[in-house]
């Protein structure tokens, strides 16, 4: 009912890539993992399923290996820890599955969407696909909504219904940048989660509802750092799962993601 002006604009600018990268179909012939077109990767491990802290690094794929370019950082989960979301890889799991409200992030691989912030444009060295919100920016978190799980843009002065939703210019400075985790998206089902992002977190022990969030100057970076012809992608896991699952999914080796040492993500 409410197209997002950003939406057209980006087809209009990147025919043909806007399907890639929101793809969440692998281009490979692997029934599950990391697609054979993502060279960008983006890997979160947590020391177990009710973790709330973590550890996040970001990847580069070169003639089939990743390659680490940057250091783990210190990243923050749901407050009650994660949960299997839908995506990439990770919703055919046995175990826990991510709902609307249940405090929990989505664990798997998702693709990564849109940038939307305050700013007039991206960050120096920027070039991926990016939103100025306004204050008529909202992404619908009600499942009664038909428009759950989406970006939109209304009229503020005369919302065109009563179901809830999250402002996407609140003034709020963790909400300064965000950039979408595509849980949930390909078509959205109702209930099973909704705006999922990577944003600035609040405080170094702060948790979020369900998003992964991280110092603003880390965030900052990696804004700069995604490039669409890269098909970037997410990936995140409990340590125990990741080590069970990296070959499998292709991802980096253990050794190679983000460390084990629980500490450094409080510090």
């Amino acid at each position: 009912m409410f197209m997002s002006n950003f939406q057209s604009v980006w087809q209009a600018i990147l025919p043909g890539i806007l399907i890639s990268v929101f793809s969440v179909e692998p281009s490979s012939a692997r029934a599950d993992g990391v697609p054979a077109n993502c060279s960008q990767l983006i890997v979160a491990t947590a020391p177990d399923w009710n973790s709330t802290h973590g550890k996040l690094q970001r990847f580069e794929r070169t003639k089939d290996k990743w390659n680490a370019v940057s250091a783990p950082i210190p990243v923050l989960f749901g407050k009650n820890g994660l949960a299997w979301g839908s995506g990439v890889a990770g919703q055919q799991e046995q175990g826990l599955h991510k709902k609307e409200r249940d405090g929990r992030a989505p664990a798997g691989i998702f693709a990564i969407g849109a940038v939307f912030g305050y700013d007039a444009k991206l960050p120096p060295g920027g070039d991926y696909p990016y939103h100025q919100v306004s204050e008529g920016d909202i992404w619908s978190d009600d499942p009664r909504s038909p428009n759950y799980n989406r970006h939109i843009v209304i009229d503020p002065k005369n919302p065109p219904d009563n179901f809830s939703h999250e402002k996407m210019r609140s003034g709020d400075f963790a909400y300064h940048w965000l950039v979408e985790i595509r849980h949930n998206s390909d078509p959205p089902v109702p209930g099973a989660g909704s705006a999922i992002f990577f944003h600035i977190r609040r405080g170094v022990n702060r948790t979020t509802t369900g998003c992964t969030t991280m110092a603003e100057p880390e965030l900052v970076k990696m804004i700069s750092w995604l490039r669409a012809s890269k098909h970037p992608c997410y990936v995140l896991l409990p340590e125990e799962e990741y080590q069970n699952k990296w070959q499998s999914w292709n991802l980096p080796p253990p050794e190679k993601s983000a460390s084990n040492d629980k500490n450094t993500a409080t510090r």
